[in-house]
């Protein structure tokens, strides 16, 4: 057995899309268009060799209002090779760090559609550094 992806359900393709590539920086893999069925399924990617595990991004094209969120969910994981870098990067791209790396290990952010993602840091934990060492928490995660 082996682990293939992670699906959640986005409301809106082309800001979630932004998200997770333009911002996250995932790659789409591929997709599937029904429109018989009315959805498209985009597969996404961190782009590592070594990595196969996948997201899949189901939009439903007649969903217009939000999809409840619930805890069962938990989260999206992904390992950075420099956690200040990826944070200050999506930052600038207009995403809340919700969770700063304080401990140069961890934070979480949120896609559009309210997505936990926690982002942790490849190896040892870097150095406290700020703006993030005094950074506090928002919202929830």
């Amino acid at each position: 057995m082996r682990y293939l992806h992670t699906m959640i359900r986005v409301r809106d393709l082309d800001v979630a899309l932004d998200f997770f590539v333009n911002k996250l920086g995932l790659k789409e893999a591929r997709r599937h268009v029904d429109e018989r069925g009315r959805y498209t399924l985009v597969y996404l990617t961190s782009g590592h060799p070594e990595d196969p595990a996948e997201v899949e991004l189901t939009y439903n094209w007649d969903q217009k209002e939000p999809y409840p969120t619930g805890r069962f969910f938990g989260h999206l994981a992904f390992g950075v090779d420099d956690i200040y870098a990826t944070c200050e990067r999506l930052r600038a791209a207009g995403v809340d760090i919700l969770r700063p790396p304080r401990d140069g290990h961890m934070a979480f952010v949120k896609s559009p559609d309210g997505h936990s993602i926690e982002l942790l840091q490849n190896g040892e934990a870097l150095p406290p550094k700020e703006p993030w060492a005094s950074m506090p928490n928002q919202g929830t995660w």
